[in-house]
């Protein structure tokens, strides 16, 4: 583990972490860990794209990573979510 640092936010965010933490029986340092790994950057997001498409024998070109944007984008809005 590395040297300790702290985390400004609000007392609400502070107290739901708690608690989740609590029930899932760990702590908050162990929670946000454990979504920090969970989640991936956007250079490990591309990464993954470009070898998803060298598995399928297609080129990693700009038009096909907007494509793929465009794509989830639209996913996204059907679900709800930001279209970003």
């Amino acid at each position: 583990m590395g040297k300790p640092t702290s985390i400004k936010t609000s007392e609400e965010v502070r107290d739901r972490l708690r608690v989740l933490a609590e029930e899932r029986g760990t702590t908050i340092t162990e929670l946000l860990k454990e979504l920090a790994a969970r989640e991936l950057t956007a250079a490990e997001r591309e990464q993954q794209a470009a070898e998803a498409a060298r598995e399928l024998g297609v080129d990693y070109t700009e038009q096909l990573r907007q494509a793929g944007q465009d794509a989830w984008a639209r996913i996204r809005a059907h679900q709800g979510g930001a279209a970003a």
